[in-house]
């Protein structure tokens, strides 16, 4: 099931890219990278007790599952476009934090993935072969909920806020359908889950990551 939720997601950049594509300039990006997360604060109720802590966050970004991301790209201008962004960012709660906090479990190891919508700019020609761009996209997080006390083991995916989306990044070209590219992405999302046995979870999440991928152009 988590696998399939996984593809779902990524699935609708996929079948809106499809879509667009037949509509103008398009292209396809696949990235990953390295990401991280800095401190935030993490409150609610697990259904008994109540808790308000500021945690570490490790993004383990090359542990299974991996941090990657998939972004269709639709040009309506040479210098100006859409995006529509699936972005598998990934959280785990400083152990020690945890467990001075009655947690066994605090992560979203599945993904906060964030997916989101947004404009797009490039600048092509400004350095030869490389195009500099800048995004900023809005949307959704919907992250794979794993959080334990005595008092709760929730094990899920959930709608769970809002999220915004930063990039900054150079694409080089290879020829006339393929890309490089190397990239800053920031993301900030406003968690709020749901517990099994009645309580919740927010946290201010922000990560910073270092993407390289490549691009398809049709």
């Amino acid at each position: 099931m988590q696998a399939l939720a996984k593809v779902t997601l990524a699935g609708v950049v996929l079948m809106a890219s499809t879509a667009l594509a037949t509509a103008g300039d398009f292209s396809l990006s696949f990235y990953g990278g390295y990401q991280t997360a800095p401190h935030s604060g993490v409150k609610g109720n697990d259904g008994v007790d109540d808790f308000d802590f500021t945690t570490g966050w490790d993004g383990k970004s090359f542990a299974m599952p991996p941090y990657y991301g998939v972004r269709g790209t639709w040009w309506v201008r040479d210098n100006f476009g859409w995006i529509a962004d699936f972005n598998h960012t990934k959280v785990y709660a400083d152990e020690d934090d945890m467990v001075d906090n009655g947690f066994s479990t605090l992560e979203f190891t599945d993904g906060l993935n964030n997916l989101t919508v947004g404009p797009i700019w490039r600048w092509p020609g400004l350095w030869n072969n490389f195009t500099p761009y800048a995004s900023i996209s809005a949307g959704i997080i919907i992250p794979h909920v794993e959080v334990a006390t005595a008092n709760t083991d929730t094990l899920e995916y959930q709608i769970a806020g809002p999220t915004i989306a930063l990039v900054l990044g150079a694409s080089y070209e290879l020829n006339d359908r393929w890309d490089l590219f190397t990239e800053y992405k920031g993301t900030y999302s406003q968690l709020d889950v749901d517990l099994d046995g009645g309580g919740n979870l927010e946290s201010d999440i922000i990560t910073n990551a270092l993407n390289f991928g490549v691009t398809y152009k049709f």
